[in-house]
């Protein structure tokens, strides 16, 4: 059997349950106090870019992706795309399941025709990340409503260089 023998497929198309028992096992049940859970509160995920892996009829990784933005100190609300969770059931990690659905959600958004889809955003290992072409060059003065660590929020493309708030897209916040 080959390491890399597994389908991408709409994440709508998979039983809710069985994403949630995913995320439980990649990220603990305890995720949903995490502050990416209030930056995308309220928000449904963009179907086109939510996608999952499946391997022999077996969920083995997803990806999530929400409209969200920069609610600036300006008043401006610039759109974002946040990216994740990305899971990846622990006995399929590394193998290149998780590279395949980021780039599989990048090519998506690069389509165009997504409202924010020209500025990625996620929290998450910058050295894991660059690779993705993510950063944190124009995320310095951003803030989120719940701790982080700034060097871990990263974006991608024509992110907003500016002070503001990132939260659920149509929701002003200060």
């Amino acid at each position: 059997m080959s390491d890399l023998s597994f389908d991408l497929i709409p994440i709508a198309d998979v039983p809710v349950a069985r994403i949630e028992s995913l995320l439980d096992a990649a990220f603990g049940a305890d995720r949903h106090g995490r502050t990416a859970y209030r930056v995308r509160d309220g928000m449904a995920a963009i179907p086109a870019m939510s996608l999952a892996a499946i391997e022999h009829d077996q969920l083995v990784g997803s990806i999530q992706c929400w409209p969200v933005a920069l609610h600036g100190d300006d008043g401006r609300a610039d759109p974002l795309i946040m990216v994740g969770p990305v899971a990846v059931s622990p006995e399929r990690q590394n193998i290149g399941i998780g590279r395949a659905l980021m780039w599989r959600a990048i090519e998506v958004a690069q389509r165009g025709g997504i409202a924010g889809a020209g500025a990625l955003m996620l929290i998450g290992d910058p050295d894991y990340y660059d690779q993705f072409g993510f950063d944190a060059a124009a995320t310095g003065q951003w803030r989120l409503p719940g701790p982080f660590e700034t060097h871990r929020l990263l974006a991608r493309g024509a992110a907003p260089d500016r002070p503001g708030m990132v939260g659920p897209r149509g929701i002003a916040h200060r």
